[in-house]
């Protein structure tokens, strides 16, 4: 995993509650078995047309959204089913933050296992974040070291995370990663065990 401790990007606006995790990676897409590849299905069946071409009503296929690495939605984002598979579209797509009012905990827990750091922030707040994005330079900074979201017209805001899952994405490492990090204590284990 890429370290992740301060991150400015374009904001994408996705101002819908309850988005689960059905729309975000729809399960007919989950056949594959690695983690790459998944965004181009990225909310499908909102970003597509039945006849495929596409949906030039749907927020992040507006030309201002072009490039956005930050998504702003409302409450309850990640819900539905517990599939990993939706940080990994995210993330392949192109975003490295998702902030909103509250997230599902399952999706919530998911975001920090891959990478992707989840933001919550009270929704006067996402909703300043929402409006702003309408602006196609529109850009914000998340700094993970700081637990903060600013932007350059004078926006503020602290947020809270677990101090691990801070570090792990700070350094960035999975839980693979930790694991390997102790390579050379677990190796100095096993030889001791063999040895008695």
């Amino acid at each position: 995993m890429s370290s992740i401790k301060v991150h400015t990007g374009k904001v994408a606006g996705l101002n819908r509650t309850n988005v689960d995790t059905d729309q975000i990676i729809p399960k007919q897409f989950l056949k594959r078995i690695e983690r790459t590849g998944f965004g181009q299905f990225l909310f499908y069946n909102w970003r597509y047309n039945q006849d495929g071409i596409l949906n030039s009503d749907f927020e992040l296929n507006r030309p201002e959204n072009a490039g956005a690495s930050i998504l702003v939605s409302s409450y309850n984002f990640g819900c539905g089913s517990s599939r990993e598979h939706a940080p990994w579209a995210l993330l392949d797509y192109g975003f490295h933050v998702v902030i909103a009012p509250s997230f599902a905990d399952i999706f919530y827990n998911n975001c920090l296992k891959n990478g992707i750091v989840p933001v919550v922030l009270h929704s006067d707040d996402t909703n300043y974040l929402l409006e702003r994005s309408l602006d196609k330079d529109y850009q914000c900074t998340v700094s993970l070291d700081e637990q903060r979201v600013f932007d350059s017209f004078g926006f503020e805001k602290t947020f809270e995370i677990d101090q691990h899952w801070k570090s792990m994405l700070v350094n960035g490492l999975d839980e693979i990663g930790l694991t390997l990090s102790y390579e050379e204590q677990i190796t100095n284990f096993e030889q001791k065990s063999t040895t008695n």
